[in-house]
């Protein structure tokens, strides 16, 4: 049994899963779909309920993932995705230290998460229980190289994309959320 991987990825993988239903679901005091949906929007990461979905579903299964040892290179590409990605539109612009608001926090997951890819899940996981375990420099470049590319996209996406209309706004006879709109006021002649 390798406890100290094992350790490292229960504590990693299930908060990770744990912050990622925090936007998803509202679980563990989040805000939700509709929270970090204007929480993307407001960070340029448009349509924000698009980006609140793949940030929350990448964190939530990359964090299982990386806690059953399950396809170790992917979780840790979804991982290491979502932290740039927060280094990039939140924390960069306040330096290194996270009492300023830094990158440290995210920056050491990324790392202990490409050390994990490297060595493997050990034992016991998924990976090594079904013959799939994969490890190694290779794996552990792949895997950053990936969540970097995949940040990037979702960077770049989000560039070009409108922002989101209110939902209140009306659109022909039903505005955006399928209740009628509030009639017009009627002018009478004096």
């Amino acid at each position: 049994m390798d406890a100290a991987r094992l350790i490292a990825r229960a504590v990693i993988g299930g908060l990770f899963a744990g912050h990622g239903t925090q936007k998803l679901f509202g679980w563990f005091g989040g805000p939700g779909l509709d929270g970090t949906s204007q929480m993307m929007d407001k960070l340029q990461l448009r349509p924000g309920r698009r980006n609140a979905v793949a940030a929350a579903a990448a964190e939530t299964a990359g964090g299982t993932l990386l806690a059953l040892g399950a396809l170790t290179p992917l979780a840790g590409s979804l991982i290491t995705g979502t932290m740039i990605t927060a280094i990039r539109k939140v924390h960069a612009r306040n330096g290194p230290w996270n009492t300023n608001g830094g990158y440290e926090y995210n920056l050491a997951l990324i790392a202990a998460t490409a050390a994990l890819v490297e060595c493997g899940p050990g034992s016991p996981s998924v990976d090594r229980a079904v013959g799939l375990e994969r490890r190694g420099s290779r794996c552990a470049l792949a895997s950053l190289a990936v969540g970097a590319a995949g940040s990037a996209l979702a960077i770049e996406a989000g560039k070009q994309a409108e922002p989101e209309t209110p939902a209140e706004q009306p659109t022909g006879c039903f505005s955006r959320n399928g209740q009628l709109p509030e009639p017009e006021p009627v002018r009478t002649a004096a």
